[in-house]
């Protein structure tokens, strides 16, 4: 998993990457792809 600083470029890598906040963190996940995994914060 790679820690950014903006999940806005990594969110358009792949069509299935979702945006999803836990924990005060917001997290990028791809269930087809799990290699697109990043988190921040």
């Amino acid at each position: 998993m790679r820690v950014v600083s903006s999940l806005k470029t990594l969110k358009s890598r792949h069509k299935a990457c979702r945006i999803v906040r836990r924990k005060r963190r917001l997290y990028v996940i791809n269930k087809s792809k799990p290699r697109f995994k990043a988190r921040q914060g």
